[in-house]
């Protein structure tokens, strides 16, 4: 039911393509199961990987309706914050190059972080801190993003709506009840 019903709204816009970015560091063995379903997938860090950093690396991957590995994702990683979801009309070339630009990001001193925009928890709370320009940046060729709550039977998902930010809140258990939509209009300054 629960896979049924994740399907349900990550999939209710087609024709467009569905993405995931799961976290290695959140979802144990990920390289391995990535080799064993072979979706079309590929890392978000830079260059060959020493194999303890591929085991917690980003992996930006495309996900079908119909696969084995989409419902492996959903089925498993569904409430223990594997990573955010996206639909886009982009490629995967074109959403690997917008994603490694948030991968790591530097403060006013030039000091350099690793950015975990990829994990729920921080990705549903940085974006109403955003500011337009950043929204834009951060949105790209994304059309919305989706990801879990901390109740997990709800999920949120964000769109960029006329230079405003806005949030759905949706029942997974009982598909198609919105619990709530937040706006904000963001005005340049």
């Amino acid at each position: 039911m629960l896979l049924n019903d994740l399907k349900a709204h990550l999939f209710s816009e087609e024709p467009t393509t569905v993405f995931a970015i799961l976290d290695g560091a959140m979802v144990p063995g990920l390289p391995a199961h990535l080799n064993s379903f072979s979706p079309e997938y590929i890392c978000l860090y830079r260059g060959p990987l020493e194999p303890d950093m591929a085991q917690v690396a980003p992996y930006l991957a495309l996900l079908d309706r119909n696969a084995a590995f989409t419902d492996w994702v959903l089925t498993n990683g569904w409430g223990r914050r594997w990573g955010i979801f996206g639909t886009t009309k982009a490629g995967l070339p074109e959403l690997r190059k917008h994603f490694r630009k948030f991968v790591q990001v530097s403060d006013a001193s030039g000091k350099v972080y690793y950015f975990r925009f990829y994990d729920p928890a921080v990705l549903r709370n940085y974006l109403p801190k955003c500011s337009v320009e950043e929204l834009k940046e951060l949105f790209g060729p994304v059309q919305w993003y989706w990801m879990e709550e901390v109740e997990p039977r709800n999920g949120r998902r964000f769109l960029l709506v006329d230079n405003a930010l806005r949030e759905d809140r949706i029942s997974i258990v009982q598909p198609h009840e919105r619990l709530g939509e937040v706006s904000w209009k963001l005005e340049p300054s």
